[in-house]
Order: C-alpha cells, then structure tokens, then sequence
C-alpha cells in the first residue's frame, strides 16, 4: 500500500470518517486485517482486496490488466454507488466507473483521481522509458479529462494537468505529508566533512547514473572534504570503489532508517521526474537540507532558504551544486536544517493536510 494511500485512510478515520478500501495485494501482509492502523481508526476502514488480474507480458499488458482491474472494482461497487459521497481513486482503478459515468450509463457523486506524479508527461532517461511511458499517455489524459476532480501536489504538475485540458475548476491541490511524530526537534550539526546522502532504488529515472558521474568527478579535487552515503539497492556494478562512498544497503525498518538519516547533512535527489518525494519530505523532517532538481512539486518543498535547486538531472550541473554546498559553510547549512524541519512542521503535517482536503472534497 502506497504511504499516500495509507494516510489518505488513517487521517479520514482519525477524522471519523468511514472508508471503503478497495485494494490489490503486493506484499506478504494480509490488508483485511489492517495491521497497520489502531484499534480505533479501523471502526472507520472497511477493506476489500480485488486482485490484479495477470496476463502473459506483452506491449502494453499493464494497460489492459489495469482496465480489466478497474471493471472488477466497478462491478463490485455498482450496488452500493449511491451510498458514497465521494470516490477517491488513484491510478487507472477507477479508469471504468469514470468512463461509466462520464457517457451517462450510471449516476453517483463526484468521482476523483490521482495519478502520482503524471511522470509519463515528465523529461524521462533513454530511448526505452521514453516508448513506455508513451503507452500511458493517451488513458491517462482520457481518464483525468473525464474525472470530476483531478488532484494534483501542485507546482509543475498542475501546469502538467492543465496541459492536457482538465479545467482549472476540476483541480484540487493537495499536498502529502508526515506525521507530526516522526519530525525531529533538533539536527545534526555540519562538521568540516559534509556528508551527503542519497536514499532510494536504483531506478533510471532517479539519476543515480548522473550523480555517480558527478561524485567521480569530485573525488579529486575535493578529496578530504566530503563523504556519500548511499542508502537503498545499488547493483554492484553501479557502484564507485572509494574509501568515502558508502553503500548501506536497502534499509526495511522505519524507525532505524529515520536514525540513521539524522546523521547526514544533505540529501540529493537528482531525479529527471518525482511527484511530490517523500524522501524529501522525511530527510527535511530528520533535519538534513536538500539538494532536488526541479520537477515535478519539489518547488514546494525545496527552496533556497532550506537548500538548493539543481535545474535538471545532468551530471555537470549536478557537480556544479556539489561544489557551491562544498564552498558553503557550516552555520548556513545548519540554517537550512533548522528552517527544513520547520517548514515541514508547520505547511506539511498529516493532522493540517487532511483538514483542508476534507472542506475541498466535501459535498
């Protein structure tokens, strides 16, 4: 279950608000027993797991399984459509009972999408991303022209929407957040040796790629100054051989992630195309500055009060904001920390978001 997902229920029944999750299954956990939420928050949440239906693999195998998926939860929810006041759905899940409603084959109230971060519309790496994610385009357009809400994080991504012709007033910005728990009260302070850090999988459009050419050519010239620090699943090959790059692995457990997070300076995303990072919004809430390229809803999060925009994911421009960190010193970057948690404090918090989202969905 997406961390979006999950805080999209806990903070509706935190809110007493009752939910009908209708989910597929990927992990080993069992989701009809809501291991994850209190006693009291699943009086709220009613789930109901409809799984992905799995076909050989061919071009655009995804697209036909999702449109198939997305038929099964319609004809599950069809009995029960005008009970609900309204229907939340994210990715291609509700792709049938929007093309339903919108020819005008059944009546039932507003019926809301969220693509993540419409990363198909976004810069992407390579000849191979590129044709993939042209498969997507086309539904996905239908799809959010048809919704009666379409939701966004905000920033680029609603300039993405809009592009395609959803109007201004189908539009509802909302961004994700944290829990105020899980923010810490004080950070690390920056030493003569800044350490920077890098937390996710090895996925081409992350631009790992490029960060690993920047980093090269750093270490000469800045040998002594710096340490990286890699957190997630690198494959070997990927990997530079050098006393300050370490390679931590994929690291399962919240609260010792979280640890170890706090004992970094700044985290690089370098990525070609994001929605709204969570991984940002963990590493500003663990006190570290942040150094993001510009896509997506990172402007919202990122800016030069709690750390620096790169322009896009290339390997120069990527160096070139290494350096201007490594020139910056130690109080500045400390500076950043401290506004970093305080703005995830007051604009990003789970308890504040959901309010507002409540008054723009309510009917």
């Amino acid at each position: 279950m997406q961390k979006h997902s999950y805080y999209l229920c806990k903070y509706f029944a935190t809110n007493q608000i009752h939910v009908d999750l209708i989910h597929f299954n990927k992990s080993d956990k069992d989701i009809k027993k809501l291991e994850f939420f209190s006693e009291e928050e699943k009086k709220f949440i009613h789930p109901t797991v409809i799984e992905m239906p799995e076909s050989a693999k061919f071009p655009g195998h995804y697209l036909l399984n999702s449109y198939k998926h997305s038929k099964l939860i319609f004809e599950f929810l069809k009995p029960e459509l005008e009970h609900y006041d309204f229907i939340y759905t994210k990715g291609f899940t509700g792709w049938y009972l929007i093309n339903q409603k919108f020819s005008g084959r059944i009546k039932c109230c507003k019926i809301g999408v969220k693509f993540h971060g419409y990363e198909m519309f976004q810069p992407l790496p390579g000849f191979i991303s590129g044709i993939k994610s042209l498969f997507l385009r086309w539904p996905v357009k239908k799809i959010s022209q048809r919704a009666d809400v379409v939701f966004s994080y905000g920033g680029k991504i609603t300039d993405i929407i809009l592009s395609l012709g959803v109007k201004t007033s189908h539009i509802v910005e909302c961004a994700s957040g944290i829990e105020e728990e899980f923010i810490t009260e004080k950070y690390e302070p920056t030493g003569n040796i800044k350490r920077f850090l890098y937390l996710g999988r090895y996925e081409r459009r992350k631009g790992v790629e490029e960060l690993t050419l920047a980093i090269n050519q750093l270490l000469s010239k800045h040998e002594g100054q710096f340490e990286f620090h890699f957190i997630g699943a690198i494959p070997k090959e990927k990997k530079i051989i050098h006393e300050t790059i370490f390679y931590h692995g994929e690291i399962r457990d919240r609260h010792i992630l979280l640890e170890k997070m706090q004992q970094y300076d700044v985290l690089l995303c370098p990525s070609y195309s994001e929605g709204f990072p969570n991984v940002i919004l963990e590493a500003m809430s663990n006190g570290l500055a942040v150094a993001a390229t510009d896509v997506g809803a990172v402007k919202l999060l990122v800016d030069s009060e709690v750390g620096w925009i790169i322009e896009n994911s290339n390997a120069l421009k990527i160096k070139n904001t290494l350096e201007i960190i490594l020139a910056e010193n130690a109080f500045d970057i400390d500076q950043k920390k401290q506004k970093a948690i305080l703005k995830i404090k007051n604009d990003f918090v789970w308890n504040k978001l959901i309010k507002k989202l409540i008054k723009l969905i309510a009917p």
